[in-house]
């Protein structure tokens, strides 16, 4: 297996992870509440993860070096919260493969913007217009799921 198909099967399992973790947090969301899952959701991350740094000591060891990156790096954990948020909010509206298919058209438009622009340090990968047409194709797709 290259390690180019290695690494898109790893993003298909993320791919798989993040369905079942947005149906788990809404149907947790309904007994505890949005915001006290969201919060129990990233305490429980935060409890694996202590585990998997200090007491498994897995990582690279760079922790020490969180002041080199840019102050701008660390709203990804915002971002998190944002995320568990509004997935819990728009899986019991509208199901899952709605709302997962929303979120991929959302990823994929802005992915390839990010792309596009080479932000955050990443390689320039010009939006070309297959990559429109697989967009517009999953837009289709999004619509004809969302229809009754």
């Amino acid at each position: 297996m290259s390690v180019r198909l290695l690494a898109l099967a790893i993003a298909a399992l993320s791919g798989v992870t993040m369905a079942v973790q947005g149906s788990l947090n809404a149907a947790l969301g309904k007994v505890l509440g949005l915001l006290e899952t969201t919060f129990v959701v990233h305490l429980v991350g935060l409890a694996l993860v202590t585990v998997l740094l200090f007491g498994f000591r897995l990582g690279d060891g760079r922790l020490a070096d969180y002041a080199q990156a840019p102050w701008y790096y660390y709203l990804g954990g915002i971002l998190g919260v944002a995320i568990v948020y509004l997935v819990m909010r728009s899986i019991p509206r509208v199901g899952v493969a709605p709302a997962t298919t929303a979120i991929i058209i959302g990823q994929v438009l802005t992915a390839s913007l990010i792309d596009h622009l080479g932000l955050f340090g990443l390689e320039r990968l010009p939006f070309t217009w297959h990559r429109v047409v697989g967009t517009l194709l999953m837009a289709g797709g999004a619509w004809f799921l969302l229809k009754k």
